[in-house]
């Protein structure tokens, strides 16, 4: 059974349609009791690091996904991503910490957002040369956990692994059969 993390901010449907294509049975909800019963744990997200997180500290769920994060796969899905991480300068706002890193704005002379196509470059041959789509404009920085990553003006983080926290910059879900091929693998168990 897969959790999706209900707290209004991400593309639900999206990640919904994902997962009944792999076979996936899901529950979507925000407590943690419900997630607890989950093999895995996703959080989505889109929109704003340091609203997400009011938003996260607002329904009391910051310190149960820690704390689920301890012992159930968890997968961050784009904002879901970059809020794994322990900064960003967007809103000044603390993440959830469970990945060492921060989050800055694109700054690599190309055009922000990050938008469209992109290969991916890992020596993870699951990952390795897989085309996906990004929107973002803001990455993540100075973590030793990236796995891989996309050319952009300069090398754009696009998965970060770290025990059994994987984030997915990128929309697994909107990339096709490689996308999918992926986000099963993360919510297996990782690369």
């Amino acid at each position: 059974m897969i959790g999706i993390v209900d707290y209004s901010l991400g593309n639900i449907q999206n990640i919904k349609n994902a997962l009944e294509k792999l076979g996936e049975e899901y529950i979507l909800s925000g407590n943690k009791k419900d997630l607890m019963a989950c093999d895995t744990v996703i959080l989505p997200g889109v929109g704003h690091f340091g609203e997400a997180m009011k938003t996260i500290e607002a329904l009391g769920i910051k310190q149960d996904l820690i704390e689920l994060a301890e012992t159930k796969r968890m997968v961050g899905i784009c904002l879901g991503m970059q809020l794994l991480f322990e900064h960003s300068t967007e809103g000044d706002a603390d993440g959830l910490g469970l990945i060492r890193g921060a989050v800055e704005r694109i700054d690599t002379g190309y055009p922000v957002p990050h938008l469209g196509w992109n290969t991916l470059e890992s020596e993870y041959e699951s990952l390795d040369q897989k085309d996906v789509y990004f929107i973002h404009s803001f990455m993540v920085t100075g973590s030793p956990s990236i796995i891989a990553t996309a050319e952009y003006g300069s090398d754009i983080p696009a998965v970060a692994q770290y025990g059994n926290v994987t984030g997915i910059q990128f929309h697994p879900e909107k990339s096709g059969a490689a996308g999918l091929e992926i986000l099963e693998t993360a919510i297996k168990g990782g690369f």
